[in-house]
């Protein structure tokens, strides 16, 4: 995994979201504001994008630790191209945020999902990752689209 460094890696993290959220859902203008300028919205303000690579260099997959208060992060716009899903990539990318989150000062992990992404639900279950209720986020205001929460705290 690498972080993102280029206008080129910003140009495929946006790709890469744009391309799930549009097919099942709708980009909202929080989706804009934070594809639109990953540097200055996730990793100024202390957070990363990870980025999964091919073997020719291509981006294929993308996960961003979005920072919040002292601490928190949200494992937020994971995504696997069409050709690379079911290699593994997914499980890489929330491994490698897991682990990347306390390098940033990160103690808790949260996420929002939607039960109709089982295979998603899974991998993160299986990361470790426990449900909670939306009351139960660490913050206020979330997605409408998500119906799925889920926290992991970290070592």
């Amino acid at each position: 995994m690498t972080s993102l460094v280029s206008a080129d890696d910003a140009a495929a993290f946006r790709e890469i979201s744009e391309a799930w959220i549009s097919r099942l859902f709708s980009v909202t203008t929080d989706d804009r504001r934070l594809l639109d300028d990953p540097l200055g919205q996730i990793v100024e303000p202390g957070g990363d994008v990870l980025l999964a690579r091919a073997v020719s260099g291509g981006v294929v997959g993308c996960v961003a630790l979005l920072p919040h208060r002292e601490g928190v992060f949200e494992l937020a716009k994971m995504g696997v191209s069409p050709e690379a899903q079911g290699s593994g990539v997914g499980r890489r990318l929330i491994a490698a945020a897991i682990e990347r989150a306390p390098q940033l000062g990160g103690r808790l992990v949260f996420l929002g999902s939607h039960s109709s992404l089982r295979a998603a639900l899974h991998l993160y279950e299986a990361a470790g990752f426990t449900r909670i209720t939306r009351e139960q986020l660490p913050v206020d205001d979330y997605y409408a689209r998500a119906d799925t929460f889920m926290r992991l705290e970290l070592g």
